[in-house]
C-alpha cells in the first residue's frame, strides 16, 4: 500500500471539519500540510443542510446574555449537560460568530443593517442567526468552503473515508487507513493529529433528514480504536420533516424556525393539538413536539400531521423561508395556503465519541469535533441550533489547541500499527452480500424498535436481530467497497445505540421509554450542575 505524512488530517467536511482546517491554516505553519477527507463531494454534509441558524449571544444583540443561554441550553438536555461545557461555548459565541462574519458569511440582516435574530423552541429570547433565510448551513459550509480551496497548505482528498485509525501499543494514534472509492484502493496517511468530524447517524433511522452519508463512520473507527463513546441512546427526532408518503425515507427538514414564527400543528381534522402536550405548544423541546405528534399519528393511525403557516404574512413567508417554500412548492404545496405534511425523523446524535472542547478524545493524538463528538453541550436533548454554534467553538478550540502541540511526523510505527496494515494488505473473500437489502432491513428493524417511543422487548428484540446480523456479516475490518464499510459502521452504531437504551431504564429527554415514566423537569433541575446520570461509557 502506499502512504503519505500530512501534519494534520481531518476527516470530513461539514462546517466543523472545514473551520478547523481553515484555522490551523491561518494561524500555523504545518510542514507537512493539511488534508482533508470527505466521503463524498467537499460540500454534502449535515451542515450544509441545516437550515434554522446558528445560536449567537453577540454584543449586537443587547437583550441577550450567556447566562440566560447557558439556562435554556441545561434546561433543554434534562439534566444531562455539563454545565461547564456550556458556559464555556456560550461565552466563545460572540467571538466566534464575528470571526466567520470576518471569513465571509453572510448573516440576514434588518434593514438598517443590524443582525437578524429569531425564535426556535426552547429558547427563552430571539438568539438565533440565519442566512439566506432558511439556508444557513449552506451559507456557512460555502463561505468557509471558498476559502479552504484558496488555502495552498490544504489537499483534498474527495470520495474517500477513512476505514480504521492506526494505534500503537501505547495507545496513540498515528494515523488512519482511507478507501478512495474512485480507484478501489487503500492508502496509509501518517499524522499526529487525525481529527474526526465526521457528522451524524441518521441513516440508521428508516426515515431521517440526513444525508446518504450520516452512517456514524467516525463513531465506528473511533470505537474500534479504543475511544471511549457515550450517551448513544440520544437520537434527536426532529419532529417536522416533509412526509409525503410512507415511502418517502430521506425527508427534507421542515425548519423549526417556521414554529418560531407562528405556524401551528394540527391534525387531520384540522385541530391545533400541542396546547395539550406542554404549556409552551409549538415551541416546547423537541423532543416533547416529537412525541406529540407521534402521538397524534398513533391516534388516527396516519403517518404524518400537518404544519399551518398561512397565518404568517405571504410576503414574510416566503423571504423568510425561500428553500422550503421552493421544495413544498415543487411538490405542488403553496405553504401561505396549504398546510405542509410533516412528520417525525431522526435527525442529530446527542452522544458520540467523548471529547473535551477543543476536540481531545480518550486516545492520544485523535481528535473529534461537531455531531460525531459528545461534549455533554447537548445533554440528553439538543437545544435548537446549538450544534453549528458548537461544530465552529470546537472547530476554533481545537486549531487553538493544535498550535501549541508538537505536530511531527509520527516516527513510532509499531508491530500493532503493522500488523493492522498486513490485515488491510491481504486479500478477502467476495462473499455476495445485498448491502442495500441489509441496509433497508436494518433501518427498518431501528426505526421499529429503537425509535421516538422504546420498550425493553422491542428493545431486546433489536439487540438479537442485530448480533445476528454481525455474525452474517464476515467484514469485521477490510471491505470490498464503501456500501460495505457503511454497512459495518452502521452496525456498530446500532449496536451502541441499542445497548444504551436498555441501560437506560429510565424516560430521558430523546430517551422515551413507555415502561419507564418520564423524569420530570424538577428532577432535572436537581442534576444540572451533578451530571452523575450517565448510565454507560462504551470503550472499543
Amino acid at each position: 500500500m502506499k502512504y503519505s505524512e500530512y501534519s494534520v488530517v481531518i476527516v470530513g467536511s461539514g462546517a466543523a471539519g472545514l473551520y478547523a482546517a481553515l484555522k490551523l491554516s491561518q494561524e500555523m505553519t504545518l510542514p507537512d500540510g493539511i488534508l482533508i477527507i470527505t466521503k463524498s463531494e467537499l460540500d454534502n454534509s449535515n451542515s450544509h443542510y441545516a437550515q434554522g441558524g446558528i445560536v449567537g449571544v453577540v454584543h449586537q444583540n443587547p437583550d441577550d446574555n450567556i447566562a440566560l443561554h447557558v439556562q435554556d441550553t441545561l434546561k433543554a438536555g434534562a439534566g444531562l449537560c455539563d454545565k461547564s461545557t456550556v458556559e464555556y461555548i456560550s461565552s466563545c459565541s460572540d467571538e466566534v460568530i464575528n470571526d466567520l462574519i470576518d471569513n465571509g458569511v453572510n448573516f440576514d440582516r434588518n434593514d438598517d443593517g443590524s443582525l437578524t435574530f429569531t425564535l426556535e423552541a426552547a429558547h427563552s429570547i430571539k438568539r438565533i442567526l440565519h442566512s439566506g433565510g432558511d439556508a444557513t448551513g449552506k451559507g456557512i459550509t460555502d463561505a468557509l468552503l471558498q476559502d479552504v480551496l484558496n488555502e495552498e497548505n490544504i489537499t483534498v482528498m474527495e470520495n474517500t473515508m477513512a476505514v480504521e485509525i492506526l494505534v500503537n501499543s501505547d495507545n496513540e494514534c498515528k494515523g488512519a487507513i482511507i478507501y478512495d472509492e474512485l480507484t478501489d484502493e487503500h492508502e496509509i496517511v501518517y499524522t499526529s493529529a487525525l481529527v474526526l468530524a465526521t457528522g451524524g447517524v441518521g441513516q440508521v433511522y428508516k426515515y431521517t433528514t440526513n444525508p446518504e452519508g450520516a452512517t456514524g463512520d467516525g463513531i465506528d473507527i473511533a470505537y474500534n480504536a479504543g475511544a471511549i463513546i457515550q450517551d448513544m441512546e440520544f437520537i434527536q427526532f426532529h419532529p417536522t420533516a416533509l412526509a409525503l408518503s410512507p415511502e418517502n425515507k430521506n425527508r427534507f427538514l421542515i425548519s423549526e424556525a417556521v414554529r418560531g414564527e407562528g405556524a401551528k400543528l394540527i391534525n387531520n381534522h384540522g385541530d391545533e393539538f400541542m396546547s395539550k402536550y406542554h404549556d409552551k405548544r409549538e415551541l416546547a423541546p423537541r423532543d416533547i413536539v416529537t412525541r406529540a405528534i407521534f402521538s397524534e399519528m398513533q391516534k388516527e393511525h396516519g403517518f404524518n400531521v400537518f404544519l399551518n403557516a398561512s397565518m404568517i404574512n405571504q410576503t414574510q413567508l416566503f423571504k423568510r423561508f425561500p428553500t422550503i417554500s421552493k421544495k413544498c412548492s415543487e411538490q405542488g404545496i403553496d405553504i401561505s395556503k396549504r398546510p405542509i405534511p410533516v412528520a417525525p425523523a431522526a435527525h442529530y446524535t446527542m452522544g458520540g465519541i467523548k471529547a473535551t472542547v477543543e476536540g481531545r478524545t480518550s486516545v492520544k493524538g485523535l481528535y473529534a469535533i461537531g455531531e460525531t463528538a459528545s461534549t455533554g453541550l447537548h445533554g440528553a436533548n439538543r437545544l435548537a441550533s446549538n450544534s453549528l454554534l458548537e461544530c465552529v467553538v470546537c472547530a476554533y478550540e481545537l486549531a487553538d489547541y493544535l498550535s501549541f502541540a508538537n505536530l511531527k511526523t509520527p516516527n513510532k510505527i509499531d508491530e500493532n500499527i503493522k500488523s493492522i496494515i498486513e490485515t488491510y494488505s491481504e486479500p478477502i473473500s467476495e462473499e455476495d452480500y445485498d448491502i442495500p437489502t441489509l441496509k433497508r432491513n436494518l433501518k427498518e428493524l431501528m426505526w421499529n424498535n429503537v425509535g421516538i417511543v422504546r420498550t425493553e422487548d422491542a428493545l431486546l428484540k433489536a439487540y438479537n436481530r442485530i448480533e445476528e446480523l454481525k455474525k452474517e456479516f464476515k467484514r469485521t475490518r477490510k471491505c470490498l467497497n464503501k456500501a460495505e464499510y457503511e454497512y459495518r459502521n452502521m452496525l456498530t452504531v446500532c449496536s451502541l445505540i441499542v445497548e444504551g437504551a436498555l441501560n437506560r431504564k429510565e424516560s430521558r429527554g430523546a430517551h422515551s421509554r413507555a415502561d419507564y415514566k418520564q423524569t420530570n423537569e424538577k428532577a432535572f433541575h436537581t442534576e444540572l450542575v451533578k451530571n452523575n446520570n450517565r448510565i454507560l461509557e462504551y470503550v472499543g
